[in-house]
């Protein structure tokens, strides 16, 4: 959705206007309120109503983390079992 307003919002500028556009949307204190506002929309949406949801996002959040987490010593640990194969090793 916010996707969507940017593209809407820069379709109309020419191309050397959009920096002019863009650079206060990444000034620390854009951001900082930006998050501040979506931290806002979410405790009204999720807090205030009782929901589940926030319990979903954690358990989620913490299977993607610990996968990219462990995904480089998974890929190692392929790559020394192929390796071991071609060249006949334990």
């Amino acid at each position: 959705m916010a996707m969507r307003k940017f593209f809407s919002e820069i379709k109309g500028l020419k191309v050397k206007e959009v920096p002019e556009h863009v650079k206060p949307m990444l000034s620390t204190n854009y951001l900082k309120n930006a998050f501040q506002r979506w931290l806002d929309n979410y405790h009204a949406k999720y807090i205030q109503t009782n929901s589940v949801e926030p319990l979903l996002h954690v358990c989620y959040g913490g299977m993607i983390f610990s996968y990219l987490v462990a995904l480089p010593e998974e890929r190692r640990h392929l790559k020394h079992q192929e390796h071991a194969k071609e060249h006949g090793g334990h």
